[in-house]
């Protein structure tokens, strides 16, 4: 390799890359930060925990605006795996909810800090605390089983919100 001189950057950039042998972009940080999962040696001291304000119930909205709110949290989630899931749910089940139901569907898809854990509980990966076992649980849980084998790779487009409900 030939020496740079007078472009200390791109020596430096040169000597990372051949060190790392991986994109010399990549290797320029001063730091990492990454979710490491839940692995039992992990002592996570390197995570960061931000407060979040607690729940609250909106008691000062119509059930048309809650459905509307309710609607767009579903279909915007952290992750896609919740995106599409929760969004396919609110399609076919949101317009049918009591404002109980809905209320319950609120605090599940708002609590919660960690989308994961919503994902984890639908799909019985982990049981869910027991402040979210309840009807719409049961019913998200089913849904996610996907029993009828529906092909299930993106939200749903939003033509269906014109549609008169069945």
């Amino acid at each position: 390799m030939a020496v740079v001189t007078g472009f200390p950057a791109l020596t430096r950039m040169l000597a990372l890359s051949q060190r790392h042998l991986a994109s010399p972009w990549l290797s320029m940080t001063s730091f990492s930060r990454f979710y490491r999962g839940d692995s039992p040696t992990d002592s996570q001291k390197d995570m960061i925990e931000i407060p979040l304000p607690p729940w609250q119930e909106r008691t000062d909205e119509s059930i048309e605006t809650k459905r509307a709110r309710l609607l767009y949290e579903s279909r915007k989630r952290g992750m896609l795996e919740n995106c599409i899931l929760l969004s396919l749910f609110a399609k076919e089940y949101l317009h049918r909810m009591t404002e109980k139901q809905l209320n319950l569907y609120d605090r599940l898809i708002n609590e919660p800090s960690n989308d994961w854990d919503i994902y984890y509980w639908a799909t019985e990966a982990k049981p869910a605390p027991e402040i979210f076992e309840n009807e719409i649980m049961a019913l998200l849980r089913d849904f996610a089983k996907n029993k009828n084998k529906e092909q299930r790779l993106r939200a749903p487009d939003l033509e269906y919100l014109f549609e008169k409900p069945r």
